[in-house]
């Protein structure tokens, strides 16, 4: 029962809020695959999404979620279908651990690496305009303009957390420690 226990504190579901604490996306349970002191990183086979206005919508890809703890971003690397691993970086705060959710401020600025390599900015304008109405601090735009550059030149090196090895191999532990639950001592009725 521990073993079984054990397996089930391990899934954690993952909230994104806007700079004025209000919630702004929400992930269906991950599987916390590794924690370290830099970061947690989460598997999913898929989930599901539930977006501030309501609107609900499943993933297509599987994925390793990785949520840093001191670093100002969070990267979803998605298994495409096609081969490959794609990875979005969302430009956030640091995530925390709080009352059993995984939480972080989502600052709108994103990089999305394709397994080709190319990499995309995105959501430049959003991220303009939210400095705007919620009033972000020249220090605040200062540190989410540094990590969005760093974000980059990581993912023009293929560091991590932009290492294809590293991202398979936590999605092999994922799937080694979710196999089916067999009892020990199964015993059938006659």
């Amino acid at each position: 029962m521990d073993e079984q226990k054990n397996i089930f504190s391990k899934w954690l579901i993952i909230q994104a809020y806007k700079h004025d604490g209000s919630l702004h996306r929400q992930w269906s349970p991950g599987y916390v695959v590794l924690e370290t002191d830099e970061y947690w990183a989460l598997a999913t086979k898929s989930s599901l999404v539930t977006e501030d206005d309501g609107r609900r919508w499943m993933t297509k890809e599987n994925a390793i979620f990785l949520l840093f703890k001191k670093q100002w971003l969070n990267v979803i690397c998605m298994f495409k279908e096609a081969g490959g691993i794609c990875y979005y970086t969302n430009i956030a705060s640091p995530t925390i651990l709080d009352d059993g959710y995984l939480r972080y401020v989502d600052y709108d600025l994103d990089l999305k690496l394709f397994p080709d390599k190319v990499i995309k900015s995105l959501d430049e304008q959003e991220f303009l305009t939210n400095a705007k109405r919620y009033g972000y601090s020249p220090d605040l735009i200062k540190a989410i303009r540094r990590s969005f550059q760093e974000t980059r030149e990581a993912m023009e090196k293929g560091v991590f957390p932009f290492a294809d090895s590293t991202i398979e191999s936590l999605y092999q532990k994922f799937l080694a420690e979710n196999q089916p639950f067999i009892p020990r001592h199964f015993v059938p009725r006659h």
